[in-house]
């Protein structure tokens, strides 16, 4: 018996959009259903950050359409269901405030008065130690090393309970141990029926939960369906292989990564 075909959460249609007067996206379209887990990749310039940034409105279009929970965007409130970890582009944000603050500035969209009640405060509790930090929850977040900065973006997302997860450049520039913490974070959001869109420059620790490859190149869509390892090629058409981020390496900042 065939599956029913879940709804959409996340849809694109035809969305063009430039930066200055450079396109940058051409017309894609990109359907996430829920429950999927859907890596956007492909290689610098690609426009990766921009179709996901344009799908939360931080990049308008300038032609197309995004709907997000069947809602067109322009009519769209209901952001506590929208969790977005953008690219980390410092190890530090210089914010002087304790990783348990931070963290709970991802549940206001859920407050009333911005006042946390109980459930609130076990709701960023929880969040701090899914992402393997409770012991830091009082440190501030300038003590912390660039992969444990990013593990606390993460957890600001999840503190709001969202069923999307936007996560842009997870794993780049962090180390290793990081890499493993967020991958097992990741894992339990998906088990516990959690959407996730992912841009990435390459699948690494997270190819397990990986549902769906989309490609992008020059701005458009060059290929939407099974990850790299499954379809027996080592990069798919329009996406450089890269080796995975190192601690070391320049983080790459701006919106076309």
């Amino acid at each position: 018996m065939r599956e029913p075909v879940r709804e959409p959460v996340i849809s694109l249609r035809g969305a063009t959009a430039t930066l200055g007067s450079r396109p940058v996206l051409r017309g894609i379209d990109l359907t996430v259903r829920r429950g999927e887990v859907v890596a956007l990749l492909g290689a610098n310039g690609s426009g990766k950050s921009t179709a996901v940034r344009s799908a939360i409105g931080q990049v308008p279009l300038t032609g197309g359409r995004v709907e997000l929970f069947g809602t067109e965007l322009k009519r769209f409130r209901d952001w506590a269901r929208v969790g977005y970890v953008p690219q980390r582009t410092t190890a530090a944000s210089g914010v002087p405030a304790t990783v348990r603050e931070v963290v709970a500035s991802g549940r206001l969209s859920r407050t009333k008065l911005g006042l946390l009640s109980k459930a609130d405060r076990a709701a960023v509790r929880r969040a701090i130690e899914l992402v393997g930090l409770a012991d830091r929850a009082k440190d501030s977040v300038n003590a912390l090393s660039g992969g444990q900065h990013q593990r606390v973006l993460i957890a600001r997302a999840l503190a709001s309970e969202p069923e999307l997860l936007i996560m842009d450049e997870p794993m780049a520039g962090v180390d290793l141990a990081s890499q493993e913490i967020l991958a097992a974070t990741l894992r339990e959001q998906v088990a516990g029926g959690a959407t996730v869109l992912l841009v990435l420059h390459e699948l690494g620790p997270l190819e397990p939960l990986i549902d769906r490859a989309v490609v992008l190149r020059d701005g458009c869509v060059t290929h939407d369906g099974p990850p790299p390892k499954a379809t027996g090629q080592h990069a798919l058409p329009g996406h450089d292989h890269v080796h995975p981020h190192s601690a070391t390496e320049p983080i790459r900042t701006g919106l076309l990564t």
